[in-house]
């Protein structure tokens, strides 16, 4: 994580962490990623959402962790060797990670077009953007998705 900010602020340029989500393309602001890792051992948690994997020992703190594929609702292969633990920045959430598929780069926003916003999207879904390959990119706004009460409240009522 150290080299992708510190690439960032050599090149002086608007850039963001491509990371896969279940099998979509997603952009994550630097600013919101404290860190990025293999996947530790999660262990489960009773009553709780399908989505919430449960909590993972991350040098001795307790961390939350989220399948954030499984909280979209979008169907996925699973998880393997390539995907990863993006731990939150804490000021949007202590002790908090989600799980992604795969880590896809740093990526500048000047290599992408812009995309019109859906009207009914939800308050985590930033701005959308193409690429040069044509594939759809869509921002990932953690800070609005820390808030959201159904992602704060993981066990089963």
């Amino acid at each position: 994580m150290d080299r992708l900010q510190s690439a960032a602020a050599v090149a002086q340029v608007d850039a963001r962490l491509g990371i896969q989500i279940g099998t979509e393309n997603w952009l994550v602001d630097l600013g919101d990623v404290a860190e990025v890792m293999p996947l530790p051992l999660v262990a489960g948690v009773p009553l709780a959402h399908p989505w919430f994997k449960g909590i993972a020992n991350v040098r001795g703190n307790l961390v939350s962790v989220t399948d954030l594929p499984a909280f979209l609702g979008l169907s996925h292969p699973g998880f393997n060797n390539m995907s990863r633990l993006v731990m939150l920045q804490p000021r949007h959430l202590p002790h908090a990670a989600i799980l992604v598929n795969k880590m896809l780069g740093l990526k500048h926003l000047a290599d992408f077009s812009a995309e019109p916003a859906a009207a009914d999207a939800p308050p985590w879904l930033g701005d959308r953007y193409r690429d040069a390959a044509g594939a759809e990119w869509k921002t990932l706004i953690i800070e609005e998705l820390a808030k959201q009460p159904s992602f704060l409240q993981t066990g089963i009522a």
